[in-house]
């Protein structure tokens, strides 16, 4: 179990996924709900805003998982305010964009022939993804995870240059899918899950490591 000691008593990490309305104050309810249930707000990601709407990954220290469906409750009170996905997490994946960061390390200090396996595995850990392929010419490079049918994850890839790395559901990409494409190296990328969509920074994350990893990757 995930946890984070204070003191001599270890404590539970959750990432919560909430929505909340774009209007001051509101990122503080959610956090003085938190506070009562002893819950501890580490660090806060905007992950999308558009439309009235914020969505945010907070990153919450709780006494035990017993108390996520009151954490849940508390922080559903709060008006206009849902919550999307609470999942535990291991201390080090509380800042995926120091996860991010060392999969770029791990990128440039890899042998050349190993970098696209160290690309797929590291969009899996900074997605938290089911699962992750790179692909070259259709044919799969590296898998982890069970992903897509082979002919259908061809098919969107084909079809997905035109939207760009940063498309949504409403442009007609499936919002539990992110991809990249590689143009100097010919690779693909792809990696979704099941449990939750992929949002706006998720996306960009994911474009930027492809960057770097196609001036990495003959």
């Amino acid at each position: 179990m995930p946890t984070r000691t204070v003191g001599s008593v270890p404590r539970v990490l959750v990432v919560v996924r909430v929505w909340l309305p774009d209007r001051p104050g509101a990122l503080g309810q959610v956090a003085s709900r938190i506070g009562a249930v002893r819950g501890d707000v580490l660090g806060i990601e905007i992950l999308e805003v558009g439309g009235g709407r914020v969505i945010d990954e907070l990153v919450v220290s709780i006494d035990h998982l017993d108390l996520v469906e009151l954490l849940i409750t508390e922080v559903g009170a709060v008006d206009g305010v849902s919550v999307e996905h609470v999942r535990p997490i291991e201390g080090d994946r509380a800042d995926p964009d120091l996860t991010a960061l060392a999969v770029g390390a791990e990128l440039a200090e890899a042998d050349r022939s190993d970098r696209p396996g160290v690309l797929c595995d590291g969009l899996e850990r900074v997605t938290d993804a089911s699962w992750a392929v790179v692909l070259r010419d259709g044919e799969i490079v590296e898998q982890r995870g069970e992903p897509p049918d082979l002919a259908w994850l061809r098919a969107f890839l084909a079809g997905s240059r035109h939207l760009g790395p940063g498309a949504t559901g409403d442009q007609g990409a499936p919002s539990d899918i992110v991809w990249t494409h590689l143009a100097r190296s010919g690779l693909s990328a792809a990696t979704g899950r099941h449990d939750r969509p992929v949002h706006e920074r998720e996306r960009q994350r994911v474009a930027l490591l492809g960057r770097l990893a196609d001036t990495l990757i003959d």
